[in-house]
């Protein structure tokens, strides 16, 4: 019975060499010459102008979760147009209820100015 197991063992060994291969053979064989410059901490190419712990404005959390919603529904409605044959009238329906879910949704947020900016 643990023979059947041997493949998955071989894989587990395989892809933790992949992954940890290339880290280790660069940290061996790459150049160790640390400097105050490297190791700073930069943004952007320029050095950064606040503390890193700073708050963000809220309408950057607004707005990606507009487009996780958006994203999200992409993702449903490829497969559902796709089976749209095979699902009928229930599919269609249940496929117009989600969509209207997601225009009050982007309504609300419209409504609210989260995709406005000053």
């Amino acid at each position: 019975m643990l023979e059947n197991y041997l493949p998955v063992l071989v894989f587990v060994v395989l892809g933790a060499l992949f992954g940890i291969g290339p880290i280790l053979i660069g940290y061996l064989l790459g150049p160790q010459k640390p400097d105050a410059e490297k190791n700073s901490p930069y943004e952007c190419g320029f050095e950064a102008f606040e503390d890193s712990r700073m708050k963000f404005d809220v309408r950057f959390y607004l707005v990606a979760i507009l487009f996780i919603i958006f994203d999200l529904e992409i993702a449903f409605l490829f497969p559902w147009a796709v089976s749209l044959d095979e699902i009928g009238t229930f599919g269609l329906l249940a496929m117009g209820v989600f969509l209207l879910l997601l225009v009050v949704g982007f309504i609300y947020e419209w409504r609210k100015g989260a995709l406005e900016w000053e």
